[in-house]
């Protein structure tokens, strides 16, 4: 699907999405419990993948009519083998959290993705299982999927990376908890996205179950049971996407822009308002309320390192090319690894704006006072974070944006282009 974005002011107040990353926990913590409700879920094409994924593992899965619960019926950390090969689509988190609790069950699992998702690095986690006892094949032996992994596992000592994918980590925690022994994860190199893993420890607290960070890594104890106040989990609001609809407030706003759902979490991609703020947007928090305000801003270019908030790049590259001055986003090799890579992504596509990029291995760095933004034909790279940055510097460049691979926004945002449109962006989908 084909999106046309034209040069659009913005304003009124705009609701952001469920966060996806506290969904995907939510649904498969739900399943290692004997069940439970999650409310103000997200659902997309990712998250759809999780609940299938629990179903597979003999869970039940039911969505209210308008999607505002998810009821499971969990498989109490006693996962079965699949009747059937795991399809987690184009679901990174999907996959990794997974294929750490295929390791329980007594059996083997068919992990598969899309074409994306079997191109991205499983291999850290395939050794981590292999180090607890189980099997964990690449069935191509390049650490990507297909991927077969049989156990049971008990638990036990992992050494693991922690600068390739923090998912590795958050798959081995909640796993960790339906074990006998519990793990221990050593961490062999500095964790990056480390808020990532934040969330999950809330996520797990939540749900009743004590995992901890220690001087080396993490620790969860075997033996915990999976049991959420009451039954019930409600999921917050999600940075990721809202950075979007803030970014459209500092460059697009002519009167304000109010993003609603902005309640404080564990998440680092509540960073943005600190971006923001430091590229000089007029930018404002009701931390209690839960909105935040924003006013189209003159913008200067500022450094920021994205070690910790992957998901920000490709909106932080857009405020750089509307910006004076430059922005040099740092600390993001990481970030080449996601559904594309999306430091050359945003770099060619920006390009093609007009907009003045060097890219280096773990640098991009943006020309915001050599760049003047104009429409241009553009590829979202099947890639939901790269579609939604590219519409957003669509409202303020000059002439017509056509942005190819559109419908790819399911993944995180179903609604964004309909979120767009109702604060007043001139969109079209063909």
């Amino acid at each position: 699907m084909n999106v046309e974005v034209s040069p659009s002011r913005v304003r009124g107040a705009v609701r952001t999405p469920p966060s996806k990353s506290y969904t995907h926990r939510a649904i498969l913590a739900a399943g290692y419990a004997d069940g439970a409700n999650v409310t103000d879920p997200l659902v997309s094409a990712d998250t759809r993948a999780t609940m299938r994924a629990v179903e597979a593992f003999g869970g039940g899965v039911e969505r209210r009519e308008d999607d505002s619960v998810i009821d499971i019926d969990g498989f109490g950390g006693d996962p079965t083998v699949p009747a059937d090969v795991i399809d987690c689509a184009n679901s990174g988190t999907t996959m990794r959290l997974v294929t750490a609790c295929a390791a329980l069950a007594d059996g083997a699992t068919v992990l598969t993705g899309d074409e994306s998702l079997r191109s991205r690095p499983q291999g850290p986690l395939l050794d981590a299982i292999e180090q607890l006892g189980g099997r964990a094949e690449s069935t191509r032996r390049n650490g990507q999927a297909p991927l077969v992994v049989e156990g049971p596992i008990a638990g036990g000592t992992v050494s693991i990376p922690g600068d390739v994918s923090s998912q590795y980590i958050t798959a081995l925690l909640l796993a960790g908890a339906a074990t006998d022994e519990g793990i221990d994860i050593e961490l062999e190199t500095e964790l990056k996205s480390a808020p990532y893993v934040d969330i999950t420890l809330e996520v797990l607290d939540a749900f009743g179950v004590t995992a901890t960070a220690t001087n080396t890594g993490f620790r969860v104890d075997g033996g915990q049971s999976y049991d959420p106040p009451g039954g019930e989990y409600a999921v917050p609001g999600d940075f990721s996407s809202m950075s979007y609809l803030l970014a459209a407030g500092a460059l697009a706003a002519d009167d304000e822009l109010r993003v609603q759902g902005a309640q404080p979490s564990a998440q680092g991609d509540t960073a943005i308002v600190d971006v923001l703020e430091r590229m000089g947007a007029d930018i404002e928090w009701d931390r209690e309320a839960g909105v935040i305000t924003t006013h189209q801003s003159s913008l200067s270019g500022v450094e920021v390192g994205v070690e910790d908030t992957p998901d920000l790049l490709p909106t932080i590259a857009v405020l750089g090319a509307a910006a004076d001055g430059t922005t040099t986003i740092t600390d993001c090799e990481h970030v080449r690894y996601k559904e594309t890579d999306r430091v050359s992504a945003m770099a060619e596509e920006l390009t093609k704006m007009g907009a003045s990029v060097e890219e280096a291995q773990d640098t991009l760095t943006v020309h915001g006072g050599e760049t003047t933004l104009r429409g241009a034909d553009v590829d979202g790279r099947a890639d939901h974070r790269i579609v939604m940055s590219l519409a957003v510097a669509g409202l303020v460049a000059d002439g017509q944006t056509t942005i190819a691979g559109g419908e790819h926004v399911d993944v995180s945002f179903p609604d964004f282009f309909d979120a767009l449109a109702g604060i007043g962006a001139d969109i079209e989908q063909a």
